[in-house]
C-alpha cells in the first residue's frame, strides 16, 4: 500500500453567508485521510474547479437539483481531478488520474467502478475541468445553423469562454458575448474569437446588443438571465432559439441566497417572434464520452480552441478564489491546484 499522511485538509462551510460568500464564511480544516473499503479507491486531488453554482448549494440548493444544499460544518465539493493512491485489483492503477466530484479536499475515497482513467487524450489534464462539453451540447440543443448570429451571455466565464469558441466551430457566422468588464470585453475579442462584446453597466444592454448584432440574433446561449435575457429578446429574429444554461444574475447577486433568478419577460414578444426557450444542465454528471473527447482533444491540439483558466495554488487559498471568481476578477475557469 502506498504511503500517505494520516490527516489532510478540506474546505468546510463555516457559516451561511449573507450575500456573496466571503473567505471568512469558510474554514480550512484538518480531517483524517479516509480509508478505502472494498471496491473503493483512494485519490489525492491535484486540481479542483471553483464554480459559480456552489453559491446555490451554499444557499440551500433548489428543488429538483441533483445535489442537496450545504449546511455549516459540511465540506464543499465539486469537479476535481485526482491521482490514484491505492486501488483494488482490476481498478485504476496507482498514479493514474481520474475525474470525480469530491473536490475542495486533499484526499477522497471513490467507488472504483466509477473511476475511469483519464489517460493522455488531452494536452493538459486540467482541460478535463473545462465546460466545453456543456457548451457543445447546449449549442447542439439550440440547433446552431451555418451563418447564425449567436449571443453568449456571460461570455468571459467558465462556460461562456468555451461557448463563444465552440459556437464558431459548429457554424455560427457571428458571435457576440456579454460581460461586466471592459477589460474582459477586449480579451474576449482578442483571445476567444468573439466578433464583439457588450458590457453590462456601460449603457443600455439592448442598445449595445442591437449595435453589435444589427440584423438580430438567431441563438441565445444564456448563462446569466436578467438584463441579458431581456436584451436578447429585444433583438431576437423570428424563430430564434434560446438555450438557458445558467442563472448568474441570481448566483452573483448580493441579495438573496443565490437560489432564485426571477425576471419578467414580455410574452407577446415570445409569441410574435415564435421564440423557442429550452433549459439545459449536465450538473453533477460524471463519466467520459470517447467520441466527444476525441473531438475536443483535436480542437485543443490544433489550436482551434483554447482553454482559458487561472491557477490558484494551495487549498488554503480556495475560499479567496471563490470570492474573487464571484466578484468577476478572473476570465475563464478558476482552478485550485494541489500539486506537490
Amino acid at each position: 500500500m502506498s504511503e500517505h499522511p494520516r490527516t489532510s485538509r478540506e474546505v468546510r462551510l463555516a457559516a451561511t453567508p449573507s450575500g456573496i460568500p466571503r473567505p471568512e464564511d469558510f474554514t480550512v480544516a484538518e480531517a483524517p485521510v479516509p480509508e478505502p473499503g472494498p471496491g473503493e479507491v483512494l485519490v489525492k486531488n491535484r486540481f479542483f474547479h471553483v464554480f459559480a453554482a456552489l453559491r446555490t448549494l451554499i444557499g440551500g440548493s433548489v428543488e429538483g437539483a441533483p445535489f442537496a444544499g450545504l449546511r455549516p460544518g459540511d465540506p464543499l465539493f465539486g469537479p476535481a481531478i485526482g491521482e490514484v493512491v491505492t486501488a483494488p485489483d482490476g481498478g485504476p492503477r496507482a498514479g493514474e488520474l481520474v475525474a470525480h466530484w469530491q473536490g475542495w479536499r486533499e484526499y477522497a475515497v471513490l467507488d472504483a467502478g466509477g473511476c475511469e482513467p483519464l489517460g493522455d487524450a488531452l494536452p493538459d489534464p486540467v482541460a478535463h475541468l473545462a465546460q466545453a462539453r456543456t457548451a457543445y451540447e447546449a449549442l447542439t440543443r439550440a440547433q446552431v445553423r451555418p451563418g447564425d448570429v449567436v449571443f453568449v451571455s456571460g461570455g468571459a466565464g467558465s462556460v461562456g469562454s468555451m461557448a463563444g469558441q465552440i459556437a464558431r466551430l459548429v457554424g455560427a457566422g457571428r458571435v457576440v458575448g456579454s460581460t461586466g468588464s471592459p477589460a474582459k470585453a477586449e480579451r474576449m475579442v482578442a483571445e476567444l474569437g468573439y466578433d464583439a462584446a457588450v458590457v453590462r453597466g456601460a449603457g443600455p444592454l439592448d442598445e449595445q446588443l442591437a449595435a453589435a448584432a444589427p440584423d438580430g440574433i438567431d441563438v441565445l446561449f444564456d448563462n446569466v438571465g436578467g438584463e441579458d435575457l431581456h436584451a436578447a429578446l429585444a433583438v431576437a429574429r423570428e424563430e430564434a432559439r434560446f438555450v438557458v444554461v445558467g442563472a448568474l444574475s441570481g448566483q452573483m447577486s448580493e441579495r438573496g441566497g443565490g437560489t432564485t433568478a426571477s425576471l419578467e419577460l414580455d410574452s407577446f414578444q415570445l409569441v410574435v417572434k415564435q421564440i423557442t426557450i429550452i433549459g439545459y444542465s449536465n450538473f453533477g454528471r460524471s463519466g467520459t464520452d470517447a467520441e466527444w473527447l476525441d473531438r475536443y482533444a483535436g480542437w485543443l491540439r490544433s489550436g482551434e480552441i483554447v482553454f482559458p483558466y487561472v491557477r490558484v495554488p494551495g487549498i488554503e487559498n480556495a475560499p479567496q478564489a471563490l470570492h474573487d471568481m464571484m466578484n468577476g476578477r478572473h476570465l475563464g475557469t478558476v482552478v485550485v491546484t494541489l500539486e506537490d
